[in-house]
């Protein structure tokens, strides 16, 4: 390193070289960079002292300035300079790690003109000292290892670090072991120069389940080494170093035939390891179970062997079963043993292997009763349907598996829904009870279930097992075709037209479709099949066919030629006005019914007018019974209606009319007939039977209804149905006679008599009423509010009524 004098001079020599040259004399200022100056870290003093001089080479004074580091920079305060004879001086310690340079600037002033004449960097150098010790980057180590860890695997690694200088003797460490507790000649411990703890021999819970170790730190300085300190506190798992050993077994040892999920005995284990851990717990295995009829379970308390019976045991196969037991833990077994100590290796260690502890265990059965069982107990037959009665259908066998004790069995019917079955309670033999029918309910897809009891009649409670026997109805041509519809309509027109049939039957095949149509009789000319052979065929229309309604034989026949000769109601019309023609009749027909109820109901009505004028006009005029609380805007129904006699006219009505006549005009003026605000009278409900169309050819087009009347009546009074007329409200009063009333009502039950007497009766015969034309007008609804009405109200009602009522029903005694 240049002394500072000695670089002034060369400073000085250069200028003079710049002044011999030729070029303009030109001031610079210089500047370098002096670094020969250096402290020693922490520095006992005494301070200040003088640490280094720079010497300038002038004529003229000049004044010397230092800044930066240690001056007025951090650290403050440890360096000045004398300005006049710049000699730098050091007024405190310095610490290494914390500042390892000092980097000043050194200035040179002239005094005459103040200018800055000389500028020099200038750096200090802090010598490292050894004063820090090594530091562990924590001061305890807690680890966990297992037993069985082997020599030489890698336990836990300390890390410590020295602040000073790196790469110096001062941050160089070594590790060391001072301490081991507790000391044992198994196992010894060491540390490598990284800081990676490990140990040779064998570990062992029983001797030490805890070690704690201490580890020293030191540095490398020159003259005085630094160090510290760290405890690594190792605990040992318990490994499976002690094997389980069976001591013994609790138990009957018996099981009895068929039991199941029963315990015949308990294996009892010792084991020197941690309880309740896994090197303790027991694992059982079972060898030589043939079947696999046991398992065996672990108590987790009392490390218990529960042996248990998981497959029911037969007695008549085998009477003891034989397996060993065997007991090992659920963590492996391990062993280590040291048979050499090295100081500079690894020691020789040797593991000995341990056989599993067993026990043989031998396991009787004790019999009991077994139930018995069918040797097939999924039979199948075939028996033909409606078969002879008393037919052997099959036979099942049933065996008693009780062979040191057989039983009596007994046959018998468990399940036959339809009763077609019988059984020989002794040999099994199965028979025809009843005619089989394959199209029955009872069987699916041509086969019948039937299930069979066998049971042990000598024991208590009897033992039982069931068979089924799957019985196969064969099918035989016991049913005829049908035709679906027995009521088309065809399109009458001057070509021919035709319309489609369909039939079925309900046998399977071969005794089933397709089948062959042919139309038998007298309209057989006139209707034919094309084609006639097949489930859907056309009926095709011969041209000279009108419109009307026709009745046609059909023959159809299955393929086995059994047929039926079916009546096919066709009715042919013309499409162009309705396409379908039943449905124009059954339109004309609720026309024609709805026109021809209204006038019935409104002739019986006034009917019932009549009779109450009738029997008003016999006696003085009564206030009729207030019912306006009840019958306001209601209608009423009994519902109490019983089938009566069609309503004629009696003899004795005819003989007294005359009488009434001449009497009664004399008292023409004092009889009235009121109507209140709400007129009510009694009416017959009504109900249509049929109708029915006849012609030339079978039918007409005049139509005939049939109608017949129902009432009903009680020794004191008579219950009808009171309907609301919903026209005018206002007060009305009518006068007539006695006679002319009673003669036309007489000359009214006569004509509704002769009416009834000339009608013709007729089978009723439905037709559909579910299509209605749009433009269809049917009658008002009648609506049935539901007030409370007490039928006693109309008891009352006036003599009227009851002459009615006698009227409809003379052997009716009435009480006036």
């Amino acid at each position: 390193m240049i002394p500072a004098s000695i670089m002034l001079r060369l400073l000085a020599l250069v200028g003079m070289l710049c002044l011999c040259s030729t070029e303009p004399l030109l001031r610079n200022k210089r500047s370098w960079i002096i670094d020969s100056f250096d402290i020693v870290e922490e520095h006992p003093g005494p301070f200040p002292y003088e640490l280094g001089q720079i010497n300038l080479d002038r004529n003229y004074l000049v004044e010397f300035i230092l800044k930066g580091h240690g001056v007025d920079e951090e650290p403050k305060g440890v360096l000045s300079i004398d300005s006049k004879t710049g000699v730098i001086h050091v007024h405190r310690k310095v610490d290494y790690e914390q500042f390892s340079i000092l980097r000043l600037t050194f200035q040179a002033k002239n005094k005459s003109n103040s200018a800055i004449d000389t500028q020099l960097g200038m750096e200090v150098n802090i010598l490292d000292i050894n004063d820090n010790p090594p530091v562990f980057q924590r001061k305890l180590y807690n680890v966990t290892i297992d037993e069985a860890a082997k020599q030489g695997e890698f336990v836990v690694g300390v890390l410590a670090i020295d602040k000073d200088a790196p790469g110096t003797p001062n941050s160089t460490i070594d590790y060391k072991i001072t301490s081991v507790t507790p000391s044992g000649n198994n196992v010894e411990f060491y540390i490598e120069p990284r800081g990676s703890l490990s140990f040779k021999g064998c570990l062992d819970y029983e001797l030490a389940n805890k070690y704690t170790i201490t580890i020293e730190a030191k540095d490398r300085g020159k003259g005085v080494k630094l160090s510290s300190t760290a405890t690594i506190i190792i605990n040992l798992q318990d490994g499976n170093n002690h094997a389980p050993i069976i001591t013994g077994q609790t138990g009957t040892g018996s099981v009895l035939e068929g039991a199941k999920d029963v315990s015949p005995l308990k294996i009892h284990t010792t084991d020197s390891d941690s309880r309740l851990t896994d090197a303790w717990r027991v694992r059982y295995t079972i060898q030589g179970d043939e079947g696999d009829h046991f398992s065996i379970q672990t108590d987790p308390d009392t490390n218990d062997g529960i042996l248990t019976v998981i497959k029911p045991l037969d007695y008549e196969k085998q009477t003891k079963h034989k397996f060993t037991i065997f007991a090992e833990n659920k963590k492996p077994f391990f062993s280590c043993e040291v048979k050499e100590r090295f100081g500079d290796r690894l020691w020789t260690v040797v593991s000995n292997p341990q056989n599993p502890s067993s026990r043989n265990i031998t396991i009787t059965v004790e019999d009991s009763n077994d139930p018995p069982f069918f040797l097939d107990p999924a039979k199948k037959a075939v028996v033909e349907e409606n078969g002879a009665i008393g037919a052997f259908v099959d036979k099942v066998k049933a065996v008693d598996p009780d062979t040191g004790r057989p039983h009596k069995l007994e046959y018998s019917i468990d399940k036959d829904p339809a009763g077609w079955f019988r059984i020989d309670q002794t040999t099994g033999e199965i028979f025809v009870k009843e005619p089989l029918d394959r199209e029955s309910s009872h069987v699916t897809n041509g086969t019948y279930t039937l299930t069979v009891l066998v049971t042990e009649k000598d024991d208590v409670p009897p033992m039982t097992s069931t068979a089924t026997i799957q019985i196969h109805v064969e099918d035989k041509n016991d049913n005829v075709p049908l035709l679906k519809e027995t009521m088309i309509s065809v399109c009458h027109s001057h070509d021919l037209s035709s319309t489609n049939i369909t039939a079925y039957d309900i046998d399977g095949d071969p005794y089933s479709g397709p089948f062959s149509f042919e139309v038998m009789g007298d309209h057989k000319e006139e209707w034919r099949f094309d084609p006639s052979h097949g489930n859907t065929v056309h009926l095709v229309k011969e041209q000279k066919v009108h419109s009307n309604l026709y009745t046609l034989t059909v023959k159809i026949s299955d393929k086995q030629g059994c047929f039926v000769l079916q009546n096919l109601t066709v009715a042919a019309c013309d499409c162009a006005i309705s396409p379908n023609c039943l449905l124009q009749r059954n339109a004309q027909r609720k026309a024609g019914s709805a026109v021809l109820g209204i006038t019935i109901i409104a002739s019986l009505m006034m009917f019932a007018c009549l009779l109450l004028a009738i029997t008003c006009a016999c006696r003085t005029v009564r206030p009729a019974v207030q019912v306006e609380n009840v019958l306001e805007d209601a209608l009423l129904s009994s519902n109490i209606e019983k089938p009566g006699t069609d309503c004629t006219v009696p003899t004795s009505l005819l003989r007294r009319t005359s009488f009434r006549e001449s009497t009664l005009k004399e008292k023409n003026s004092e009889n009235q007939w009121v109507s209140s605000k709400n007129m009510t009278s009694y009416s017959q409900p009504l109900h249509m039977e049929s109708w029915s169309r006849k012609s030339s050819q079978g039918y007409s087009n005049e139509q005939t209804w049939m109608w017949k009347h129902s009432q009903k009546h009680s020794e004191n009074h008579y219950q009808g149905s009171i309907y609301r007329r919903s026209s005018q409200r206002r007060k009305q009063t009518y006068f007539t006679s006695q006679s002319t009333l009673e003669s036309l009502l007489t000359q009214r039950l006569l004509l509704i008599e002769s009416q009834e007497n000339g009608l013709v009766d007729y089978e009723p015969h439905l037709y559909n009423f579910e299509d209605i034309p749009d433009n269809f007008s049917d009658l008002d609804p009648i609506d049935l509010p539901n007030n409370e009405f007490d039928p006693e109200q109309l008891c009352d009602l006036g003599p009227a009524f009851k002459h009615l009522a006698s009227i409809c029903n003379p052997g009716m005694s009435l009480k006036h």
